[in-house]
């Protein structure tokens, strides 16, 4: 009895594990889930932990095995989503960002929001200006300290804060500043609405970079924002497609395409290769889960999508979960008393330590210190002067197509291609993958490209930055680097021809396939009890009848001896 009971218990402790979710504010929250729970049990309980209702634009992010990022899926069981061994380690982030925060309905999800574009902000991918960046720096100093005190805030205290991957004096002095005179009285609550108002009217806000590269060989970023898609190439916007434009999105390893209608006689298709299959993949994913979140109007309308348009090749994915405008109206039925909020100051964390100094910029020459350098991967090729943009592939008046470099002839692309900034868009993070584990190995090359040691913890990889004055030292290696990198290039003629043969042959073998299914259909049918005018007609043709005596009737018989002789031969085991 006791061995059974023990048995038992042991049972029970194999089929639960635990998992840690790490939090915006860099907190862990531990808890003990079964081996079959889905992802949504798990993220139902982080929300009940937070108190959190508008929980609908937060997701929980994993990374796999081979350094992959994913985003949780709620429909599927965790521990067959995530490949690695348990205890599982995941993190709490913002997946849809709210178009504007101010519309949102408690405090404690504007919180969040903040807590998560602050993270932004310090990891490069919120770009901006160095007059935007004193003013967003300031916010986060008076939600988090306070009014100046100048018995708590010495001069040069703004020096002890790293909102930035980079500081310059000048920057520092100038956020000293707008604290001490303009943000006097500010509660924290105030402050951190001005701050999500801030951002929310850069161009990167919302921006979670997947790196990529054109066919001509260039790296870019895109993303997906709440207002569309974007490609970021140096230090500027050179694509930008409203969610109505967006027509479809596609990807065969490692090419992922877009296709839009900008006017009725004007489509256009947009190339780029990520770095691996599965990165191009995740790439599509949060694609398709973006437009459907922002794009549709209710949560009924949303359908499966294929990667691919030909029968049943390709990934098939279904976004799970409400839309934005659904969950505007759910937010607005919400009725209670607005739950408590522990707010935590800047202290030091593993993935925005906070009371750390970053690498001045008093020794860049006076011509490099006109903004502030908001990026960290210093290995990543100055994209600065280039001033092509993505090949376009664009089919007006028909199927007629052209290649453009840089803005197209009738001046169409010119609106979408914007200056964000004075330096290249480049954050880490998007080359990195989000790491969860304890500090592991790092690649001595990505050490090397980087200019100093980067700490990978927690969602996003702080990398350090070296200073202007090692650039010499690196750039040999850099070059190096490049000459030994493959650069994709753009599919051939012989490519070509075969994807074509390859869909002509899957056509034809699939038409093979449905005339036997049905051929299969109409033998059982005519050979049934079924009695159908037309069904009648087929059995009294001269053909039919050869069939029927020839063929179908030893073939059955054959069959029958063959059944009735497995039976015996199992009968008698």
């Amino acid at each position: 009895m006791l061995s059974r009971l023990m048995s038992s218990s042991i049972r029970s402790l194999d089929r639960e594990c635990n998992c840690t979710v790490r939090l915006l504010d860099d907190s862990e929250y531990t808890c003990t889930i079964q081996r079959d729970a889905k992802g949504q049990y798990l993220f139902d309980v982080i929300c009940h932990h937070l108190n959190l209702l508008e929980k609908d634009y937060f997701g929980i992010r994993y990374v796999d095995p081979d350094k992959q990022r994913h985003w949780l899926e709620f429909t599927k069981s965790i521990a067959k989503q995530i490949k690695s061994q348990p205890p599982f380690t995941m993190c709490l982030r913002v997946k849809f960002y709210p178009p504007d925060p101010a519309a949102l309905k408690e405090e404690i999800t504007r919180y969040l929001v903040f807590l998560q574009v602050k993270r932004d902000l310090y990891h490069g991918r919120l770009l901006c200006k160095t007059s935007d960046a004193a003013l967003l720096a300031a916010y986060i100093l008076q939600a988090e300290i306070g009014d100046h005190d100048p018995g708590k805030h010495p001069d040069g205290y703004s020096s002890k804060f790293q909102f930035f991957p980079k500081h310059s004096e000048k920057l520092e002095r100038r956020i000293a500043d707008i604290h001490k005179t303009e943000l006097i009285g500010q509660s924290p609550e105030t402050s951190e609405l001005n701050f999500l108002q801030k951002a929310q009217r850069l161009e990167t806000y919302g921006v979670d970079p997947h790196p990529c590269k054109d066919v001509s060989g260039s790296p870019a970023f895109l993303a997906f924002t709440p207002f569309g898609f974007t490609v970021l190439q140096g230090n500027r916007r050179i694509h930008f497609l409203k969610w109505e434009e967006v027509t479809k999105l596609k990807f065969e390893a490692k090419t992922f395409h877009i296709y839009a209608n900008q006017t009725e006689d004007k489509k256009i298709i947009l190339t780029y290769f990520a770095p691996t299959p599965d990165a191009c993949k995740h790439l599509w994913k949060c694609g398709v889960e973006n437009q459907s979140f922002f794009k549709l109007e209710k949560s009924s309308q949303v359908r499966t999508v294929s990667s691919s348009n030909l029968f049943f090749k390709g990934s098939r994915f279904r976004y799970s979960g409400k839309v934005a405008k659904e969950v505007m109206e759910q937010s607005a039925k919400i009725k209670r008393d607005p739950p408590e909020i522990h707010r935590h100051g800047m202290v030091p964390s593993r993935s925005c330590p906070s009371i750390t100094h970053g690498p001045r910029l008093t020794s860049v020459p006076r011509t490099r210190r006109r903004a502030v350098h908001i990026s960290i991967m210093e290995g990543l090729e100055s994209l600065r002067d280039s001033a092509h943009s993505t090949p376009v592939r664009s089919v007006s008046h028909g199927d007629s197509f052209m290649s453009s470099r840089g803005h197209l002839a009738d001046g169409g692309e010119a609106s979408t291609s914007a200056v964000i900034s004075d330096e290249a868009y480049s954050p880490s993070d998007s080359m990195l993958p989000t790491p969860v584990a304890e500090h592991g190995m790092e690649n001595p090359l990505a050490r090397h490209l980087n200019g100093a040691p980067c700490s990978i913890d927690g969602q996003e990889s702080a990398a350090g930055t070296s200073k202007e004055g090692h650039a010499a030292e690196f750039s040999s290696g850099r070059r190096a680097v490049r000459m030994v990198r493959s650069r994709p290039s753009p599919p051939s003629d012989a490519e070509e021809l075969n994807k074509f043969i390859l869909s002509v042959l899957r056509l034809f073998l699939v038409t093979i396939g449905l005339l036997f299914a049905l051929l299969l259909l109409l033998i059982m049918l005519t050979e049934s009890d079924l009695d159908i005018a037309f069904l009648r007609d087929i059995r009294k043709t001269p053909e039919f009848q050869q069939f029927h005596f020839e063929y179908f009737c030893p073939l059955r018989r054959w069959f029958a001896c063959k059944l009735r002789w497995m039976g015996g031969f199992l009968v008698s085991k």
